[in-house]
């Protein structure tokens, strides 16, 4: 519900997420929180401000500033912002600007951003406090003390980790305009077990489950009310069998009593676990609910080894073979491109390992260096380089020079383009056979890559047809295949995306667009779902 325009509030809660379509948990948290560990009147003047990435500075510093209303004497003004390592620098200059304008505006940042290396960063500089950590109860207790004193003597503020039935749970902040048209992030627990060192989780000791009742209960409002994509941000789902099985069941019940068929529900699971009684419940999911996100990120014994990555890779490849062949979960795996001692050929072959799985997508990342993780003790072992920029992207190994790095990139992207992508399902067999090097498929991705680069010298904004008429040059001129090989394939895939342009490639080809189309391709509901969940699971 929107706030009336003459209402002000003494508190906002605020940050800057990629897309609209992302709704911050964090501060949704932070909200539900106020009522408990600072009071009721605190918690009825505080308000969650989201803006987006591509929102103008000085829109945003108008906009909040008309939020809190005028300044008063005997009235503290606060705004949080939760900090992370895509939205840092435009949030920088956002405080900047509000303390320019606002001098007396109590700034307190939060987030894994400013969690570490806090004495780096000029935002810190800029802000008046800062809590590192969880800030369930410590953002709460902080604002008490600046509205009623006494006033805080510390800057930096460490987090207190309370008991798990200490934090009230954030799921009814979530407006109906939220339910309609954002991914709602939700979380059976918090924190990991496991100790990779390229994430900030390998600093917790361990994971803390909330109590499950309650939050199933929050879950069954939630789905009440209209709820239907639900991203769960648990770093190990599947780490305690029975809370997973009690949390499918939920979402498997009401498919049956209504029948639901757009229900989405994207989970995070450890690659080598998964018991015959979390397959039988998978097994009973239908087409397009299911999505699970499998980080693989490498599948060399040595660089597990190096950053103390715990992972059976003939149990992983098992797991993923049963849930591609047994179950209709759509898979997402993660790669890591950059982790000290891998080398482009050891990636290369785990990549060739997993591509021969057949997950439904593979996500090619590059390694970052997230402040406070351990991956920094190899730096001079490796000769590892990393940007001083967010999301500080290495640069370069002692193993992988910047040309070949930046290379991967450039893949990466195209990657997504037409592969993740799932617009060229028919053609991506004839761009993946092996022919540059005998048995590797990544190669031949990459010589395509290569060439679309050489050939656009560009990885954005390029058009579908772009893309139709890039494949259809590379598989007729650099791997010598006819038109009449190439160009059948392309039609399909083109007219099934519901592109409605003419790639030049296809220009004397019959294509029936609008109504007339689904006389030339007719596809099943079920191809007709999978690729509406596609695009969709793509916008998150």
């Amino acid at each position: 519900m929107a706030e009336p325009l003459t209402q002000n509030h003494q508190i906002i809660l605020c940050t800057l997420n990629a897309k609209y379509i992302h709704a911050s948990l964090g501060l949704r948290y932070l909200l539900a929180n106020m009522k408990r560990h600072a009071s009721a009147d605190l918690a009825n003047q505080t308000l969650i401000v989201e803006y987006t990435l591509a929102r103008q500075t000085d829109q945003m510093v108008q906009d909040l500033l008309e939020k809190l209303g005028p300044v008063q004497t005997d009235k503290t003004q606060i705004v949080g912002f939760g900090v992370y390592i895509w939205n840092v620098l435009q949030t920088t200059e956002l405080v900047r600007q509000l303390k320019i304008s606002r001098p007396s505006l109590k700034i307190v940042l939060g987030g894994p951003e400013v969690s570490h290396e806090i004495e780096q960063q000029e935002i810190v500089q800029l802000a008046d406090h800062v809590i590192t950590g969880w800030g369930d109860v410590s953002f709460p207790k902080l604002c008490t003390a600046l509205v009623d004193g006494p006033k805080p003597l510390m800057k930096v503020i460490v987090g207190e980790q309370p008991p798990m039935d200490q934090i009230e749970l954030p799921y009814q902040n979530f407006s109906d305009d939220d339910l309609a048209h954002r991914v709602l992030y939700v979380e059976a627990s918090r924190g990991c077990p496991f100790k990779c060192e390229f994430c900030l989780s390998s600093l917790d000791k361990t994971a803390w489950a909330f109590d499950l009742q309650p939050f199933l209960n929050e879950l069954d409002i939630l789905y009440k009310r209209g709820a239907r994509n639900f991203k769960f941000v648990d770093r190990t789902f599947n780490l305690k069998i029975e809370s997973s099985v009690q949390i499918l069941q939920f979402f498997l019940d009401r498919i049956d009593s209504d029948g639901s068929d757009n229900l989405l529900v994207h989970f995070e699971v450890i690659p080598d676990h998964l018991p015959d009684r979390l397959k039988t419940i998978i097994s009973k999911f239908p087409p397009g609910v299911l999505q699970f996100e499998v980080g693989i990120q490498s599948f060399n014994e040595e660089v597990q080894k190096l950053i103390s990555r715990r992972q059976d890779n003939v149990q992983t490849e098992a797991n993923l073979r049963w849930l591609i062949q047994q179950s209709n979960a759509h898979l997402h795996t993660d790669l890591i491109f950059g982790l000290p001692g891998e080398t482009i050929d050891s990636f290369a072959d785990g990549f060739d390992r997993l591509w021969a799985i057949g997950p439904q997508e593979i996500q090619l990342g590059i390694l970052k260096r997230l402040r406070g993780t351990p991956i920094d003790r190899h730096t001079q072992a490796f000769g590892m380089t990393y940007d001083s920029q967010p999301p500080y992207v290495v640069q370069k190994t002692k193993d992988l020079d910047e040309a070949l790095i930046q290379r991967f990139s450039r893949m990466a992207k195209y990657w997504d383009l037409v592969v993740n992508s799932g617009r060229f399902k028919k053609t991506i067999p004839l761009l993946m056979k092996p022919v540059q090097v005998p048995g590797s498929c990544f190669w031949s991705f990459m010589h395509f890559s290569d060439a679309l680069w050489l050939s656009t010298g560009k990885t954005y904004g390029l058009s579908p047809e772009n893309l139709v008429d890039g494949i259809f040059d590379f598989l007729t001129i650099e791997r010598g295949l006819t038109a009449d090989q190439v160009k059948p394939l392309l039609l399909e895939d083109y007219l099934a995306s519901g592109a409605r342009a003419r790639p030049k490639c296809l220009a004397q080809e019959k294509l029936l667009l609008g109504g007339d189309r689904q006389d030339h391709l007719k596809l099943s509901d079920v191809e007709k779902n999978s690729f509406k969940n596609r695009q969709q699971r793509h916008t998150v």
